[in-house]
């Protein structure tokens, strides 16, 4: 049953259940709703990178962090298309684009990214993009030219987020959310988990997209990778089995939402990402970056494809 109403407590309950119990229920949950072995693909890529005026702590593009204080400018169109094309033959289903703002501003360059849309969308392709913040009237405009997908995450829960994020409240997120959702978009919003938060942190997040109505069609979970200069430069890497935790929780309370297996999956071994489709994610990144940050990349790929492939034959698991 598809709920609006889930309490924290209630979240933190079900995170917080023996690991094979979770994974049993999650996957049940996961069953009900989509084909076992279906797998989604996506492609992310920044169109504009660094100079970022937002102070989050794990952002490389941050301006107020040394890697991310060199502004980069606005890809052109023909490149833009050019990446879409790539992506569709690697096998992604959708194409996102990633623009290092505050907040969407009129001018050329919004301009720009609607005709990106539209070339992108002519393609065949699943759009999404992320932008910073929005206006109803640039949310509406971004629908007409195309865009499927608003990108917007929420990162963690709000008791925690100032902690990590001072230049902007929780409050303007859902507020962005909200005239993507009016514009009729879909809505893509996750969060990280290692940031340093708690466990009700975890849940406070999914209780707050689980209160959506409709819940976001596209929930991102990633793991925080570190980059040296940012606050959050030192500090390791998520448990593995905690961002299989998070997924199935995400599965149990967003039961219709696709999960998608985001930033960190690079750290995650093989069998660990299997654990996390396991748990009820249904959507990877593929390619060598995620914005800035690396991705699990070609090689790893083949790997973990071949292995949730169907068993070969007699012969070839004998000479294997």
């Amino acid at each position: 049953m598809v709920r609006h109403d889930w309490a924290v407590e209630e979240v933190e309950a079900l995170y917080r259940l023996p690991l094979l119990e979770l994974l049993g229920r999650a996957q049940a949950v996961h069953r009900a709703h989509f084909p076992p072995a279906h797998l989604e693909r996506a492609k992310l890529l920044s169109i504009k990178t660094g100079g970022c005026p937002e102070d989050c702590a794990y952002c490389p593009q941050s301006a107020h962090y040394a890697p991310g204080r060199v502004p980069g400018r606005l890809m052109a169109l023909e490149a833009v298309r050019e990446a879409a094309r790539q992506a569709k033959a690697e096998g992604a289903q959708r194409f996102c684009m990633g623009a290092a703002w505050r907040s969407v501003r009129e001018g050329p360059e919004f301009d720009a990214v609607l005709a990106m849309v539209r070339e992108v969308k002519a393609l065949g392709l699943e759009t999404c993009a992320t932008l910073g913040m929005l206006t109803p009237g640039q949310a509406a405009r971004l629908a007409e030219a195309g865009l499927d997908y608003y990108n917007h995450n929420l990162d963690t829960g709000a008791d925690f987020y100032p902690r990590i994020i001072t230049t902007r409240r929780y409050e303007d997120r859902l507020a962005t959310l909200a005239a993507a959702r009016a514009a009729g978009l879909r809505l893509c919003c996750g969060g990280i988990v290692g940031l340093g938060e708690s466990v009700r942190d975890r849940a406070a997040l999914l209780a707050t997209l689980a209160r959506f109505s409709p819940h976001p069609e596209s929930v991102p979970i990633n793991g925080l990778v570190a980059v040296p200069a940012t606050p959050l430069g030192e500090r390791p890497p998520p448990d593995p089995l905690e961002l299989v935790r998070m997924v199935a929780t995400a599965r149990l309370v967003l039961p219709r939402s696709v999960i998608r297996l985001a930033a960190g999956r690079v750290a995650l071994s093989r069998e660990a990402q299997i654990l996390c489709l396991l748990a009820g994610a249904n959507s990877l990144f593929i390619g060598e970056r995620l914005l800035t940050t690396p991705n699990a990349g070609e090689g790893a790929d083949a790997a973990l494809f071949a292995a949730l492939a169907p068993l070969a034959g007699e012969e070839a698991v004998a000479a294997g």
